[in-house]
């Protein structure tokens, strides 16, 4: 897969978008934790799945839409991790879920700390809502992003006040 990247800036920082002529590969905050080394895939000016991504991340930090349309696609990802992934995109905005919640969701209760894993490599911070899941106590545990762009986001959500 030849990926192409954009950095756009938000209001919680530089964000990375990565994408092949097939769909989204990634959005990340330039300073987040498991980043992958984006150097050696070429800039692009202009690029279909690049300009809608940021056109709709844009209208997110806006307040003028929630919806997603970019077309994603896989570039890394155990099946286990896509499994996750895909549950999280079954969170509603203003509503969250927890680790436990999505292990028994994927009928293996016993994978919480895998569950973490995989939302913690969730490669497509904001439009896959990894920040909605929280732990068991309802309490706000990690965010590959730092906690501080989760509380902004989850606010933004109108999850915490």
């Amino acid at each position: 897969m030849i990926l192409k990247r954009t950095h756009i800036n938000s209001p919680l920082g530089a964000i990375v978008l990565a994408a092949s002529d097939e769909g989204l590969a990634g959005l990340w905050f330039e300073d987040q934790r498991h980043l992958p080394d984006f150097m050696s895939w070429p800039v692009a000016d202009s690029h279909p799945v690049l300009d809608q991504a940021r056109t709709e991340i844009q209208s997110y930090f806006a307040g003028i839409s929630r919806t997603f349309l970019t077309p994603r696609v896989p570039a890394w990802g155990t099946t286990f991790q896509k499994q996750v992934w895909e549950v999280l995109m079954a969170i509603p905005v203003g509503q969250t879920t927890t680790y436990g919640a999505i292990a028994a969701q994927l009928q293996n209760p016993k994978a919480v700390r895998a569950v973490g894993a995989a939302v913690g490599r969730n490669p497509w911070s904001i439009i896959v809502p990894c920040h909605r899941v929280l732990g068991a106590d309802g309490g706000l545990t990690g965010y590959a992003g730092g906690l501080v762009r989760k509380i902004d986001l989850l606010r933004r959500e109108g999850i915490i006040i």
